[in-house]
């Protein structure tokens, strides 16, 4: 995927994650001049702590069952359906 491709980004984080916005570090990583918007999960009781989605609004020609959504570590038990 190229910097080129992307439309847009968003980002949402448990609420125990305060301590910047995960797209402060986009910017950083060179996503300056994509629109990013951050916001915060519900706060639902028990659930996985410390998580930061991203989706990303991207401008492909692949169809969707070629598209691969990537789960790391822990974050597997929320989507155990389509986590690779």
């Amino acid at each position: 995927m190229n910097h080129e491709d992307l439309i847009s980004v968003i980002f949402t984080a448990t609420v125990d994650l305060t301590a910047q916005f995960p797209a402060v570090a986009a910017r950083e990583a060179g996503l300056g001049n994509v629109p990013l918007l951050c916001s915060v999960e519900i706060d639902v009781p028990n659930s996985l702590a410390r998580v930061v989605r991203v989706l990303m609004h991207v401008n492909s020609d692949k169809g969707l069952a070629e598209i691969k959504h990537i789960y790391l570590h822990g974050a597997v038990a929320l989507r155990r359906d389509i986590a690779q």
